[in-house]
Order: structure tokens, then sequence, then C-alpha cells
């Protein structure tokens, strides 16, 4: 089925999107129950129920529950999870992350592996190939790469410009404009490695989706997220689509200047708040108070053993994070805030300080409306947001711009078999 341009197609389509959604909340329903439950007419219904049969999409089977003497058992749709798939990575600095899901939104699996900062990408593609095949395992579960859609893929850094800034007023490339930015090294290595098409975007943005789709703010229509790992950044939802800004780089809050004249940080500012709550600067600011910790689990086990020197910097650290999640709820107003990454595994000895600056520095008509949440997916957080990316059917994406390669991937549930 082509894509959906006019209003018809359009109208059409979130008919579909009604009918599988109903089967993704409720699971195997009958045409009648599916009609109590959708309000659309019988015949649009039976319409649009005939073309995602026989598109694959979904598939009939016959209830084994219903009473007996009473003629055939009622036949029930339900999702094909074999219809599609889609793969979400996350190239992280310092580790790569996998995951992958099939049509009706089931996790298939994920997996995850450190690696070295400066390692290649045709290095880290392998790593991620590799990963993604420990996921083809036996089963009725397991990834199977011929059923694939597309790859949706993190990166660090704003590494995807807005295709509109490459056009003129009306949507038109002008013979002046510049061309489209050069497609990133980890599209063109897993295009050819896998051979469908590769969306790309920042994957601390991209976490921020997967926390508002599937984690600590699901269901969220104002959201703040906010990562402490060896970058500061973060994403927002606002009036519930994720926010991507005019250059891609919505989210900077790493960058926020905590203080003035402070030490130099990678984005060419002074003393912004990456230069106070990353890793490698805690970790820089205990070594110097006296403290002796190489990496993270090093420095909670000296906050779970009470050090004062830990302790303090925590304090200190919490307080700057938490004046800045201040500011910018008093500027975007989220009614939830996800604070995620490696940092947080410290635990109350961060949290408690945040929350304490946030209530300090919050409008005080907000205080009691903003909840503080630690993020739930952990290290495949990026990638499941890569894989809403590739499904590009959660309302959160409704205003998001089109990536690279997105207008070439059919929707999972539009995927024709021969």
């Amino acid at each position: 089925m082509a894509q959906p341009h006019g209003p018809l197609s359009q109208l059409r389509r979130g008919h579909e999107e009604l009918v599988l959604g109903l089967l993704r909340k409720h699971g195997p329903l009958s045409r009648g129950e599916l009609g109590k439950h959708c309000g659309l007419s019988r015949t649009t219904l039976y319409d649009i129920l005939a073309e995602l049969v026989a598109e694959g999409a979904v598939v009939t089977a016959t209830s084994q529950d219903a009473p007996r003497g009473r003629g055939r058992p009622a036949e029930t749709l339900t999702l094909n999870p074999d219809a599609g798939q889609a793969i979400g990575i996350d190239f992280a600095r310092r580790g790569l992350h996998v995951a992958a899901v099939n049509v009706a939104h089931e996790i298939v699996g994920s997996a995850s592996e450190p690696h070295d900062a400066d390692l290649p990408w045709e290095e880290r593609v392998a790593l991620a190939e590799r990963l993604v095949g420990s996921l083809t395992g036996a089963g009725s579960g397991a990834l199977r790469l011929g059923a694939l859609s597309a790859i949706g893929v993190g990166v660090v850094g704003a590494q995807v410009e807005d295709r509109r800034e490459q056009h003129g007023e009306h949507g038109q490339q002008d013979e002046q404009d510049e061309p489209d930015p050069a497609p990133h090294p980890a599209q063109l290595l897993l295009r050819r490695r896998f051979g469908v098409p590769v969306l790309l975007d920042n994957n601390t943005r991209l976490a921020a989706l997967g926390e508002a789709i599937w984690g600590a703010a699901a269901g969220g229509q104002d959201v703040l997220y906010l990562r402490l790992s060896h970058g500061v950044g973060g994403g927002l939802v606002v009036g519930g689509s994720l926010h991507r800004g005019a250059y891609g780089l919505s989210g900077e809050f790493g960058h926020i200047t905590v203080e003035p004249g402070g030490a130099r940080c990678d984005c060419g500012g002074t003393g912004c708040l990456e230069t106070v709550a990353s890793i490698r600067a805690v970790l820089d600011a205990y070594r110097g108070a006296g403290g002796r910790a190489a990496d993270i689990p090093e420095l909670v086990k000296a906050v779970r053993a009470g050090e004062t020197a830990a302790l303090t910097l925590l304090s200190g650290v919490g307080a700057r994070i938490g004046e800045v999640l201040a500011a910018v709820c008093n500027a975007i107003g989220p009614s939830v805030i996800v604070i995620g990454g490696e940092l947080t595994e410290t635990g109350p000895a961060l949290i408690g300080p945040i929350e304490r600056a946030l209530h300090d520095h919050v409008m005080p008509v907000s205080r009691h409306r903003v909840s503080l949440r630690r993020a739930t997916l952990g290290e495949v957080a990026g990638a499941l947001g890569g894989i809403a990316l590739v499904l590009h059917e959660s309302p959160l994406l409704s205003r998001y711009p089109a990536g690279p390669d997105l207008a070439e991937v059919p929707s999972m549930t539009q995927t024709r078999h021969p």
C-alpha cells in the first residue's frame, strides 16, 4: 500500500491505526468486539480489516474457548508478529546497545556491550551486527532478519540536520541551496550490512523518546528528560510531541552555564553544566578532594560507605542540576522530569540535592505539580527510541520532522509480502 498523502488516505490510515492499536492493547478480538471498541461502521471496519489481512499485518485465528453446540467457533483477529520487525541501535560513547521489536510492539530482545571510546565505525558496526545476531536464536520470539523494515540509530552529538533547512519557504529546494547533508558513516555501513533504510538522530533525544513511550514518563504530554553520563544532555516532549528544535539542538541542557568563568567545555563555552555534572567532571572533582575512584561503581561504594568527600561533592553537583532543571521547568512547564544515566546510580546522595534545589528554585505554583522520576529503561533507552523513530506511529512523533531515509521506509503495517 502506498504511503498516505491526501485527506482520504490519511483518514483511512487513521482508521487502520485505530484497529491496530486496539489489537495491540487488547490482544485477539473478534470482528464484533472490534466494532464495539472502535466505533467505525461495519462496512468501513470490514474493509479496513480485509486490507490489513491481505497485507499480512493482521492474521485470523480460531478461538478455542467458544461454547460447544453454538455453531463454528468465533474467528478472532490478531497482530501478525512476523509481518515486520525493527531494530534500534544506540552508538553511545563507550558502549553499544541494541533492541528489537515486532509489529505488535513486543520487545524481541536486547543486548549491550562496552567498547573503547575511539573504536572505529567499521568495528562498531561489526559489533552491532554481532549483537543483533545474538537476538536471532531459536524460538518463536526470535528476531527474523528477513522481516526487518528499518533500523533506527542513535549517535552522540547533534548529527542530523533538519532537511527543511535545505529548502526554500515553500518546501522546494532553491538552486543556490547547499545539498542535503551526507549520510553518517553508521548509516552507510548498516545499510550495506542489512539492506534496509537506516534512520538516525541524537541518542539522548531518542532515550527521551523511549522513556516517554515505554519508560518512566509513559503517557506524559510534557516531559523533560536529563541524562547524566559521559556527556550531559536530554530531550523535551512538549504538548505531546517530541521537540527537536530548528537545528536539531533541543535538549542541550548540559551547555547551560552554571559557573560563569568556570572550566572550559568541549562545546567551546565555559562553566557549562557538563563541566560539573558529567562522569569525568565528577570523578575528577572527587579525586581532587582526596577521594579515590576510577569509575562510577567505585564512587557508589564510597557513597554507600558514607564517605564525606563523596557526599559533599554530590550534594553540590545535585544542587547545580536542580537549579538548571528549575530554570527549564519555569520556561517549559513539564509535568514529569526523568533523570537517567550512570551518575544516577549514586542514588539519594545525588537525587536528594536535585529535589531540594528544584523545590527551592522552581515557581511555587509548580512545586507540587512536577514529578521527578528515575529513568527505568536503562542502557537500551536510546535503542528503543530508535525503534520508535522507525515505527513513526507514536503521537509523540506526529510533528517531528522526517529524518534521512524516513520517506523511504514503509510502515511496519504496510509491508507487502511476495
